[in-house]
């Protein structure tokens, strides 16, 4: 059962926090919903946005201002929190890059993270059938984006699930997770050492392996005065193994953009176009 804890109106539409027991996390579970105006009458696309690490479900229709743009095309945001809180696992909160904060959205192997981080599969099943079959969302219409880590998630699960995901898009996204030091670390900890096995959630390795291509394009935006991009997050990486796939790809890098959200602000409008192109087809 979903509660609803907070709303405000933003843009003739609701701006809500709920909460509910989580089946597959095994706690609790927060998140954010943008309902726009049009899902007074009737169902709307839904939007799923992944946030990166540290951040909460709150960070997103805080910071990113895409509620005006989501308002003008008629598609619902929604926005989980990066992780399970609360399981009180040793050592869950000892580093900002991994355990609270970090759930790097795959399902852990790897006792003692294996009980509790699945955010994986809490995105892809739980979290999208508890939103479709609760409010106004057509869970036929439905897209993902996110940002650095939740950049990586976006990917992953929109490659492995196309016909969940109709379309797919990223800020500075973990894009090859397999060869830096957040993809290594998170990788080994929650699923062990066996790199073969971390491929199943590394974008540049699935795409090539992808049952179905995005037609209509991948959007990526990549800023150059990001200070994770030499060594975290390999967008040429994915944009090599789109091109070789034959996945379209639109990868854009700004010059004196950074990491943070005033970046994600600049190009919001730009993200939320691109879904509707698919969504509202």
């Amino acid at each position: 059962m979903l509660i609803l804890i907070e709303e405000h109106a933003c843009y003739d539409g609701v701006q809500r926090i709920y909460k509910h027991d989580s089946e597959t996390i095994g706690l609790p579970m927060r998140f954010s919903l943008y309902l726009p105006p049009q899902a007074r009458t009737q169902k709307v696309p839904g939007l799923f946005y992944l946030a990166g690490l540290t951040c909460t479900e709150e960070t997103f229709p805080i910071k990113a201002g895409a509620q005006r743009f989501a308002a003008q095309h008629g598609i619902a945001l929604i926005a989980p929190d990066t992780s399970p809180r609360g399981a009180n696992v040793p050592g869950e909160a000892d580093a900002w890059d991994f355990g609270v904060g970090a759930g790097f959205y795959l399902d852990a192997t790897r006792e003692p993270w294996s009980r509790h981080w699945r955010m994986g599969s809490y995105v892809r099943d739980e979290l999208r059938e508890a939103v479709t079959a609760s409010l106004p969302v057509d869970g036929a219409r439905l897209g993902i984006f996110g940002h650095s880590m939740g950049g990586h998630g976006a990917l992953t699960l929109a490659l492995k699930n196309p016909d969940i995901y109709r379309s797919v898009s990223a800020f500075a996204p973990i894009a090859a997770p397999t060869r830096c030091p957040w993809g290594e670390k998170a990788f080994s900890g929650y699923l062990g050492e066996d790199r073969e096995a971390w491929k199943q959630y590394d974008a540049s390795e699935l795409v090539g392996q992808a049952v179905r291509k995005f037609e209509e394009g991948i959007l990526v935006d990549q800023g150059l005065a990001d200070a994770f991009l030499p060594n975290q997050l390999n967008p040429e990486v994915f944009e090599a193994a789109c091109a070789a796939a034959g996945q379209p790809l639109t990868l854009r890098r700004h010059e004196g953009y950074d990491h943070g959200y005033f970046f994600i602000q600049s190009f919001i409008e730009d993200h939320l176009a691109h879904h509707a192109r698919v969504l509202l087809k």
